[in-house]
């Protein structure tokens, strides 16, 4: 299976999950066939990283993306405020975070994991002090404004998803060679989600409200794997940039439908 047919799958799985997410009245099974995107998506993002002619543009582009979806996100929260439905989703901005932190860890030099600890402490920093301190209230939601300033930092804390499954990309990354460890490694992810979403998933506080941003069946998230490992090393044809159009365009869409339908 090549890279673009796992990111059909993918797309196909995500706007099931969300249909789910802003349509009225619909069933858990729709989320439980969505937990199949996000690590089909980490992955394709690892495979496509190796194999990118040029990473800077690479990671530039999925930041100005991240950001781009957060200044969409923010207007149309800002906009239907008083409907108390607000857009959280946003995930080029972990999809950034991945491929940034690859990319430093990849000079294997000891500067640039110090860079990397610098950045995250301000990124955290400038989050809670525009937020907290300077009280920006863009939002009657304290969680969305710091994921709107999460992804204009590039803080892990705050993007969607949280740090768990920048790690997850990280994990993908380092056993991207080895099928076996692949799987060791994401048995072992899946049934941590299970546990963490048990001891701190219905904590409303933080920092668990950050750390555990999943449902109690994110675990369902073990079904990605036989896609993961069907992949055969090629690149498929197609499809390069779609994704960057889809992916903000059927959320607004489907946002728009939820609230008239609510």
């Amino acid at each position: 299976m090549t890279n673009t047919k796992l990111k059909i799958i993918a797309l196909i799985t995500m706007l099931i999950d969300h249909i789910g997410q802003f349509i009225p009245n619909t069933t858990d099974w729709f989320h439980w066939i969505g937990r199949i995107a996000i690590p089909i998506f980490i992955y394709a993002l690892v495979i496509g990283y190796q194999h990118t002619s040029n990473r800077k543009n690479y990671i530039i582009r999925l930041y100005l993306f991240s950001f781009g979806m957060a200044v969409l996100n923010l207007i149309f929260n800002i906009s239907f405020n008083e409907t108390q439905m607000y857009i959280t989703n946003n995930f080029f901005a972990p999809l950034f975070l991945i491929v940034m932190i690859i990319y430093l860890l990849e000079k294997k030099q000891s500067k640039y994991v110090f860079y990397l600890i610098i950045w995250q402490v301000l990124a955290l920093f400038l989050s809670v002090l525009f937020v907290e301190v300077l009280s920006l209230d863009l939002t009657s939601e304290t969680t969305i404004n710091y994921q709107f300033f999460g992804s204009a930092f590039g803080s892990i804390l705050f993007v969607e998803g949280g740090p768990l499954f920048v790690l997850l990309g990280l994990f993908l990354y380092l056993t991207r060679k080895k099928i076996s460890c692949i799987v060791i490694v994401y048995c072992l992810f899946s049934l941590f989600c299970y546990i963490a979403y048990v001891k701190w998933g219905q904590r409303p506080d933080a920092p668990y409200i950050y750390l555990v941003q999943f449902a109690r069946y994110q675990w369902i998230m073990i079904a990605a794997l036989p896609f993961i490992l069907l992949y055969n090393g090629k690149r498929g044809a197609g499809l390069k940039h779609f994704f960057y159009i889809f992916y903000p365009g059927h959320i607004l869409i489907l946002y728009l439908i939820g609230i008239y339908l609510k």
